[in-house]
């Protein structure tokens, strides 16, 4: 054992880790673009973005120089009665991008605070109104973070069992498919008649940590449209949606009708700092508008706003409007889409599904889809020994790269994949 991973041992307690049984970390020293570097001299390909925030490669130089810049001129001052440039160019920037309705930013840390911040908003909105309406709607098998107003609206049991009895009571829709998708806009409508839900949330077209499940824009749109019929607040967890994943900016942009608060963070600053950003409508904003002080939207971080993390946001979206950007994006796509019948009739895989940069695979195993499937820790460590740091979901193998990532690392990923996906055929 090296001498940073027995330091490591003891001291360090990883996320979503089981310690116990856990095979040593990697000791990463270096990066750059889609290469991982480890302090014994090998290399990794970061198929999964580093936990899918990393969309423009690491070390990139234009979001590295703007950070080196803020730091001398600006790192961090209280966002309460105090503003700054590169916060302000931040929220121009992205409500130009978003719907016109989509205008309010509020910042905070993470994707998790994010949602925290939208749920916060939704219940305050009514209230400050005189109409309090405390009933949330979310999806099965939804992600939304790991504070308690994210864990509540998300997937129960996995993850949060042991704080469940400390949630608020949500209720659930399945999740959507061909043979429910009418059964759950019916159920949508009834709920919603009750004129007792503050909000709806989803993460719009693609759930992340249950599997990369994806469902219809033109289905998500009945959903939308039977929520504002009733009057119900709409939130989009674009956390890890939203930055080109869906091989739009955002996923709303497949969608019709967009929502009244949008969740972002992950690839907002390239995946280089944390940061999250809540945007919300006029409307909602104006709600919180009064002489009473305890009508203000009483929330912060001590971070919040932080100028370098809006610096590199502020780089991160430079990059977006440069055409090989959405050429990277395109190309990727692509390759999934030329591969994607391939893996169809593969015996040992059961289904397969793409948007955009995101390809997922569900192999074969006799128990399902679940997060606990032993073939992920057999996944796991054959992608390791091949040189490809990824982490699959359950049975679920996944790749969502950096847009960096060359033709030559991806067909080497897909080769591996096979291989994989061919030996438990056997």
């Amino acid at each position: 054992m090296s001498d940073w991973k027995s330091r490591d041992r003891k001291y360090v307690w990883h996320p979503f880790t089981q310690i116990q049984t856990a095979p040593e970390p990697i000791v990463v020293t270096r990066a750059k673009d889609t290469i991982l570097f480890s302090e014994d001299g090998k290399e990794y390909i970061d198929c999964n973005s580093s936990w899918w925030v990393n969309v423009h490669g690491h070390g990139n130089e234009h979001i590295a120089n703007a950070v080196a810049e803020q730091v001398i001129k600006l790192d961090h001052v209280i966002f309460a009665g105090v503003t700054h440039p590169k916060a302000i160019e931040l929220s121009e920037r992205v409500a130009e991008l978003l719907p016109q309705q989509l205008q309010k930013v509020f910042f905070s840390d993470d994707g998790s605070t994010a949602v925290e911040v939208a749920l916060k908003m939704a219940f305050q909105f009514w209230h400050n109104q005189g109409k309090p309406k405390n009933r949330i709607l979310a999806m099965d098998g939804a992600y939304h973070g790991d504070t308690f107003g994210a864990m509540s609206v998300g997937q129960r049991g996995y993850f949060n069992e042991p704080f469940e009895s400390f949630f608020f009571d949500v209720d659930f829709l399945s999740f959507p498919s061909k043979s429910n998708e009418n059964e759950l806009l019916e159920e949508a409508e009834m709920l919603f008649a009750k004129g007792e839900f503050a909000a709806l949330i989803v993460e719009p077209l693609v759930q992340g940590s249950a599997g990369m499940r994806i469902y219809d824009a033109s289905w998500l749109d009945k959903l939308v449209a039977i929520a504002q019929k009733h009057q119900v607040l709409v939130i989009f967890d674009e956390v890890m949606t939203a930055w080109g994943r869906t091989g739009k900016l955002f996923a709303m942009d497949h969608c019709a009708l967009k929502p009244d608060i949008v969740c972002l963070s992950k690839g907002l600053t390239g995946g280089v700092l944390p940061l999250g950003l809540t945007v919300a409508t006029e409307q909602i904003f104006q709600a919180f508008l009064d002489r009473e002080k305890s009508k203000a939207f009483l929330h912060g971080h001590s971070f919040t706003g932080n100028a370098i993390a809006c610096a590199a946001a502020c780089a991160s979206l430079d990059i977006f409007e440069q055409e090989g950007t959405w050429q990277n994006i395109a190309r990727i796509a692509n390759f999934y889409q030329d591969k994607f019948s391939e893996l169809e009739n593969h015996p040992a895989i059961e289904s397969v599904r793409m948007i955009g940069t995101i390809l997922a695979i569900d192999l074969k195993t006799g128990e399902g889809n679940t997060y606990f499937s032993s073939i992920r820790d057999q996944a796991y460590d054959f992608f390791m020994k091949n040189g490809i740091l990824m982490r699959p979901l359950g049975n679920v193998i996944f790749l969502n790269p950096p847009y960096c990532i060359t033709d030559e690392q991806l067909h080497f990923s897909y080769l591996k994949i096979l291989e994989f996906a061919s030996s438990l055929d056997n």
